[in-house]
């Protein structure tokens, strides 16, 4: 066992078929080193909740099992309650539903075994060409989103789950993805202090467990143009002393471009914590990474005492997540209301929509096909149709099949490493042609939309849309409803 392996938490990734299978022999080595904690992505209920009690039950101390939640346990782990996104939930304006929402995510991943949400987000959505933030934002509107945050930390945290407010101290000015490269923000620093930290000061608040980092350099904080995670100026000065955070600091992921310009990732791990990042999530190079940080202690490049500090809070987090507990088990009516809120959000623009004929083509336009990671089937649009008793056919465009409206579904989102904040031109001219076809074949048209909302509405299609917000089977099943209400 190796001391600073407790500051690093590795991914363990589920595949199909096989589960976490590939990875048993990482986790044999991780667990032997001494590892703080994982970051679970993907599997299924059974499967998670048997992995982190084997994590838990091998470790020699208690881990942070941790898992990115924005949109529900269902986001991640199959069988759990998908939820919309933050910003669809903020619309509704019902604060109740946003902590009810925060409750059941924690309660299931709870469950699970999972004691560290990385949600909510408290970036507050600035700027509308921003590639990756869209609808995982509370909104534009700085004090809202701190008083969202708040309550939403709040309530995840009642049921003993550690809540993150990321990504600090804001990624909302972005034009660049930091997952591809390091963004700059250079807003004056009056408009930062002011606008940008105060939903972080509204979860410091609130008692927020932790805080995530943003790869992302902020000149007016810190002149040397070192990303917030490596920046003593912005992590010691702003965070710790000013803002008086003395909760854990968990560097985003070591994989992401915006942190390794410059440098590799061990270099980028040492810097981390000397700065004052507690925690590293998901390195490239496990091995690699703490035998950098073994090493920099020894020589005095990291010093011991901050490593002592980092230690300490990693402990204490650990120790406060409440273990699995069935009795918190979430009902069969929590999870009907996840479904329930999704209804909910979905909003009809330009309506009402036309009826739905026994015979309805579906045409699917997937703008997010070739984004790296796991996305939602496309065919569960479909599925619900058919489930609400509409015969739901894909088609490439409209024929005389049928003489009802043409659906045009298409998935588009602000996503990771998707390299851009709108959709592509090849996107645009489908949609642009499909319409043109059916209305000169006199069928009406409905635009579903899954995803950013503002992504299609850019588009200027003069046709009932439904909006959906995301293109998680949740949110799918949801429009499908709100069409089938129609038939």
């Amino acid at each position: 066992m190796r001391e600073l392996a407790q500051l690093v938490i590795p991914a363990l990734t589920w595949r199909s078929p096989g589960g976490f299978d590939h990875e048993k022999d990482r986790i044999t080595e991780y667990l032997a080193m001494g590892v703080g904690g994982f970051l679970l992505i993907g599997g299924d209920q059974e499967n998670v909740r048997a992995l982190a009690k084997r994590l838990q039950r091998e470790s020699k101390h208690p881990l942070l099992i941790a898992a990115d939640l924005e949109r529900g346990a269902g986001q991640q782990f199959v069988g759990a309650t998908g939820l919309p996104p933050l910003a669809a939930i903020a619309a509704l304006d019902d604060i109740e539903a946003l902590k009810r929402a925060a409750r059941l995510t924690a309660r299931e991943a709870r469950t699970m075994g999972v004691n560290w949400n990385l949600s909510p987000v408290c970036d507050v959505d600035w700027e509308p060409e921003n590639p990756v933030l869209g609808t995982r934002s509370f909104g534009a509107d700085f004090m809202r989103v701190g008083k969202l945050a708040a309550a939403w930390i709040e309530a995840c945290q009642s049921e003993g789950v550690l809540a993150c407010a990321k990504h600090f101290p804001g990624h909302g000015r972005t034009l660049d993805d930091s997952h591809l490269t390091l963004p700059v923000v250079d807003a004056p620093l009056d408009v930062l202090k002011e606008q940008d930290l105060a939903p972080f000061r509204a979860a410091i608040t609130a008692g927020v467990a932790s805080i995530m980092t943003a790869h992302v350099a902020y000149p007016t904080l810190d002149p040397s143009g070192l990303p917030a995670t490596l920046s003593r100026e912005i992590l010691q000065w702003l965070l710790r002393q000013q803002l008086k955070f003395d909760n854990l600091v968990v560097a985003d992921a070591l994989i992401m471009r915006g942190v390794l310009e410059g440098r590799d990732e061990t270099e980028a791990a040492v810097m981390a914590v000397q700065a004052g990042c507690d925690v590293l999530l998901q390195p490239d190079d496990l091995v690699a990474v703490v035998d950098a940080l073994e090493r920099a202690r020894a020589e005095g490049r990291l010093d011991p005492e901050v490593a002592r500090r980092a230690l300490r809070r990693r402990l204490k987090w650990a120790q406060w997540a409440s273990p699995p507990n069935d009795w918190r088990r979430p009902s069969g009516a929590d999870t009907a209301w996840g479904a329930l809120l999704a209804d909910r959000c979905v909003r009809i623009e330009r309506g009402p929509l036309p009826a739905l004929a026994s015979v309805t083509e579906v045409a699917i336009i997937d703008d997010d096909v070739h984004v790296p990671g796991a996305h939602a089937s496309r065919n569960a649009l479909l599925d619900a149709l058919r489930t609400a008793g509409v015969d739901a056919r894909r088609a490439d465009a409209p024929s005389a099949i049928s003489g009802g409206p043409f659906v045009i579904a298409v998935f588009g989102d602000r996503l990771p490493s998707k390299g851009r904040s709108g959709l592509s031109a090849d996107t645009a001219t489908r949609v642009t042609q499909l319409v043109a076809a059916a209305q000169g074949a006199e069928r009406d048209v409905i635009l579903c939309a899954l995803g950013d909302p503002r992504l299609v509405q850019a588009l200027g299609c003069e046709v009932p849309t439904v909006h959906a917000w995301s293109g998680d089977t949740v949110m799918q099943h949801a429009a499908a409803r709100a069409m089938a209400k129609q038939k």
